[in-house]
């Protein structure tokens, strides 16, 4: 068997790091089985190696390695690539065509990108899987293949099996073997011995000197995160050899080509998916504004209606004395600090009013009617779920706060009061 380093010369694979070392090693083990394998890794790592050496190493060598991208086939004719179609079969298919599972029988196909497939094929694959069967598309003849299948995805299949995008049953016969190829991140030592090979390769197509890095700026080079791995290292690679003229690259210029780096050096959490209730977006914002509106537009109609019912402003302030704090502010200092000439407008000056006549709130229903008659009455059930959502943004306000009201309050943008009344409000 050959050694890990005569493959990675072979491949021209770049790098020292033991993950990679052992995705290479992996798919020497399983080369002269038959062994389904799944490989997995995030966009750019260069999965399409792994197939390559697996093929080159089985008994199926001299037979075809056929790599079809699922991702790039449209829905509406990814069957007929993958396993043909008879004459007729449908509009367009003019004479009959052989798929690629007819095509590479004896061989290796390489299914990238195969989270991307759709679920009836999907069907067809896992049934080539089990007993190496396949139908053409508008036939009813069984054909039999022997084909050798490696797949690759940079999806998280497990989510994509929770989403019911892919089939459970057909990712456990994929991946009999997995393998996994570290992203650029997680090989530091490898990022400058790949870049100083993509820019001697681009010094020798473009016909001059190759750049090089000063120390500085083969620091900020290992400390970006690379997103889009050693294909956007490729790239940046390009990109500068072919438009500095001084051959020497700093930090500044390097700096330059780095998209989006500005914090890259500080070491960071990064999470994979983005946190539902962050505050960071405009929809999160709306829907906070929003179930506040609700809350005291609620509290006020209840407040109305008291008054309205209740001839006596005194009692409905006393009964109702905590509803008015929340509504109109529950800090005793910010009552202190109001001014004397404008006590007349303050909540409790404004429920002294003047002792109506019987037929009054009549009037006072009608006159608030025909102010408002444009106005859209609100239900206590809202399409948009607001008292849901407001329970879900307390919820994470509180972990991520682990448990401190105040710092939870102060986030949320409410009173710690009115935030100890929600809580108990909503049993949290």
């Amino acid at each position: 068997m050959e050694s890990i380093q005569s493959i990675k010369q072979r491949f021209e694979i770049i790098g020292q790091d033991p993950k990679l070392n052992r995705a290479i090693q992996k798919a020497m083990q399983v080369a002269a089985t038959d062994i389904s394998v799944l490989v997995t890794g995030e966009s750019g790592v260069g999965k399409e190696s792994i197939p390559k050496i697996i093929h080159s190493l089985s008994h199926r060598k001299h037979a075809k390695y056929i790599a079809v991208n699922c991702g790039a086939i449209p829905e509406g004719t990814i069957d007929s690539e993958l396993f043909g179609h008879e004459k007729g079969a449908f509009t367009g298919a003019t004479q009959t065509r052989s798929g690629y599972f007819e095509v590479a029988d004896g061989g290796t196909i390489f299914l990238d990108e195969v989270g991307e497939l759709p679920l009836t094929t999907q069907v067809r694959l896992l049934r080539v899987l089990e007993n190496g069967e396949f139908l053409k598309v508008g036939s009813s003849q069984v054909q039999k293949t022997d084909v050798r299948i490696v797949a690759a995805t940079n999806v998280n299949m497990f989510e994509a099996i929770k989403k019911e995008r892919f089939r459970e049953d057909l990712y456990y016969r994929l991946s009999t073997v997995e393998i996994n190829i570290p992203p650029l991140r997680e090989r530091q030592d490898d990022i400058h011995l790949l870049f100083r090979k993509f820019a001697s390769d681009f010094s020798q197509k473009y016909k001059m000197p190759t750049i090089r890095l000063d120390d500085h700026a083969v620091s900020l080079l290992t400390k970006y995160r690379w997103p889009g791995n050693i294909r956007q290292l490729r790239n940046i690679a390009e990109q500068v050899s072919v438009l500095e003229e001084n051959r020497a690259i700093t930090a500044a210029t390097l700096n330059g080509y780095i998209p989006n780096n500005t914090t890259t050096n500080l070491p960071a959490v990064v999470s994979n998916s983005k946190s539902e209730n962050d505050f960071s977006n405009e929809r999160e914002i709306l829907y906070k504004v929003l179930f506040d509106m609700k809350g005291d537009l609620n509290d006020l109609k209840k407040l109305t209606m008291e008054l309205l019912k209740n001839n006596d402003s005194e009692k409905v302030q006393k009964d109702n004395e905590n509803l008015i704090r929340k509504i109109y502010g529950n800090d005793d200092e910010d009552d202190a600090d109001i001014d004397h000439d404008t006590q007349e407008e303050s909540p409790r000056n404004l429920l002294h009013l003047p002792e109506p006549k019987k037929e009054e709130p009549s009037l006072i229903q009608e006159s608030y009617e025909d102010k408002y008659h444009f106005a859209e009455e609100i239900q206590e059930e809202e399409t948009l779920s607001l008292q849901e959502k407001e329970v879900e943004l307390i919820k994470k306000s509180l972990e991520r706060n682990r448990g401190k009201r105040k710092a939870a309050a102060t986030e949320l943008g409410i009173s710690e009061r009115t935030l100890y009344r929600k809580i108990k409000q909503y049993d949290l």
